[in-house]
């Protein structure tokens, strides 16, 4: 491994861009150095990289994946070797994803299991959190079990799928009060489910079955309210911190903004298919086109303010980071089980390879800065959920998970172009973006160069994590 010094680039972090040379040493960077200075310094590296007209940015944390997820009588398409080999291709250096436990299962055995499934087989470094769907005594006195011992900091519940993962308020209410008393976490989907299954019924018993009223059954209405019920379940347990998972409509950020304005610990996370794609030209393509853009929450309507709002809700903080939700799923066998049934569809987009290309745009295009991309993308979902400042920032000590970033060229994403998910199509297919990926590094490792991916499944390693950090 030996040592690399990175020369001639701009450093980008939250705070500021700046010239610098970065020297890594093993697994860890070693200082940031003045450019130039490796001859004054008598360095004599095992490998120097040259940055000149580069953007050297830390590695991407992904903080909201789905590998090999069970969905129905199916699974998600990539495995944890497969997924986390196209996340370091799109300069993703650390996945957090989860363990799950449903009503009648301990929260530990799904725990073990969870690690068993991805041991020695990650390219890149990964965590989970826990989901609980089944929300009891044992559950409950699990969560300090998992901040304690297990390395495991935020639980995540459902406020829709009623009959898998579902809680009722009085459940979630014990859980952010557990949660919050230990400084943990709590992720919700924030959806009025109950609701929602009866619209699903009213539609399909009128013969509306096509994946466009996948959208319309989950009205922006129903995500505005859940998320003010959590918020208000969350200061009603004391403050509990709350982190509002793909967050898409505009009705939900309104809530969230609103309790971080009265200081509030709640935070928010958007993903780039609500930036990008929309009901109208994504998810109302007839049959298994459109069922390739079914997720939950949905695609919102690009007649309505969300995507403008989401931007604005990313420039002042009201949204806190962007994660991808990566849950893919193939057109044939999978997606088409639903392309007449739009209950019947698995819900889930393929991103964890193009978040940070998808959020550079937004740079591009002046909705964001270039720390801001950083800050979101990297810096903040590692300070979220307790791997700062060991990722997330490239700074000395710091865990040497770094990217060269290529301003000066673009990306062409798709079957067509770049495309390293365990899928048969892409949800962004065609789409040519600005800047590259040129050099990723994972723990001082080259893992992507040169166009090719040179790292080795099994690299990876499970990282502990600690309480947030940023808590107000």
């Amino acid at each position: 491994m030996g040592r690399i010094l990175i020369e001639n680039g701009t450093v980008i972090s939250p705070s500021g861009r700046f010239r610098a040379d970065v020297l890594i040493d093993g697994e860890r960077i070693a200082a940031l150095l003045d450019p130039g200075s490796r001859a004054l310094l008598g360095l004599d590296p095992d490998r120097v990289i040259d940055a000149t007209g580069r953007y050297v940015i830390p590695g991407g944390v992904d903080v909201h994946t789905h590998m090999q997820l069970p969905m129905g009588p199916t699974m998600s398409s990539d495995t944890f070797a497969t997924g986390t080999v196209a996340a370091a291709w799109g300069g993703v250096t650390t996945i957090v994803d989860f363990a799950s436990q449903q009503v009648g299962e301990r929260v530990m055995d799904g725990l073990e299991a969870r690690h068993a499934e991805a041991a020695g087989q990650c390219a890149v470094d990964y965590a989970f959190h826990q989901t609980i769907g089944g929300v009891d005594d044992e559950s409950l006195a699990s969560i300090r079990q998992l901040v304690e011992r297990e390395g495991i900091s935020s639980i995540k519940l459902f406020m829709a799928y009623p009959g898998s993962y579902y809680s009722d308020d009085g459940q979630i209410l014990r859980a952010m009060q557990v949660a919050g008393e230990l400084g943990a976490l709590t992720m919700m989907h924030a959806e009025n489910g109950l609701a929602i299954d009866v619209l699903r019924a009213q539609a399909i018993a009128r013969g509306d079955t096509a994946p466009v009223f996948h959208g319309l059954t989950r009205p922006p209405e129903l995500e505005g309210e859940a998320t003010n019920r959590a918020v208000q379940l969350a200061r009603v347990a004391g403050d509990a911190p709350l982190y509002i998972v793909h967050l898409s409509a505009a009705h939900a950020l309104e809530e969230v903004a609103r309790a971080r304005h009265r200081g509030q610990n709640v935070f928010a996370e958007t993903c780039p298919q609500y930036l990008w794609l929309s009901l109208e030209e994504h998810l109302s393509r007839p049959g298994v086109e459109g069922a390739a853009y079914v997720c939950s929450t949905p695609l919102r309507s690009h007649h309505d303010h969300h995507q403008r709002d989401l931007w604005t809700g990313l420039r002042n903080d009201d949204l806190a980071v962007v994660s991808t939700d990566h849950c893919p799923f193939c057109m044939k066998d999978q997606k088409d089980l639903g392309s007449d049934d739009f209950t019947a569809i698995p819900n889930g987009i393929g991103g964890v390879e193009h978040r940070l290309e998808l959020m550079y745009q937004g740079v591009v295009a002046g909705e964001i800065t270039l720390e801001r991309w950083v800050e979101t993308c990297c810096t903040t979902p590692a300070r979220l959920f307790g791997m700062h400042p060991r990722k997330g920032e490239i700074v000395p000590g710091a865990d040497a998970d770094v990217v060269v970033w290529d301003p000066t060229s673009s990306t062409t994403i798709g079957l067509a172009g770049k495309h390293h998910m365990n899928m048969d199509h892409s949800a962004y297919e065609g789409f040519v973006v600005d800047g590259k990926v040129e050099t990723v590094i994972s723990r001082g490792e080259v893992v992507v160069e040169r166009d090719q991916f040179v790292g080795r499944v099994g690299h990876g390693r499970f990282v502990e994590r600690s309480l947030p950090a940023v808590l107000r």
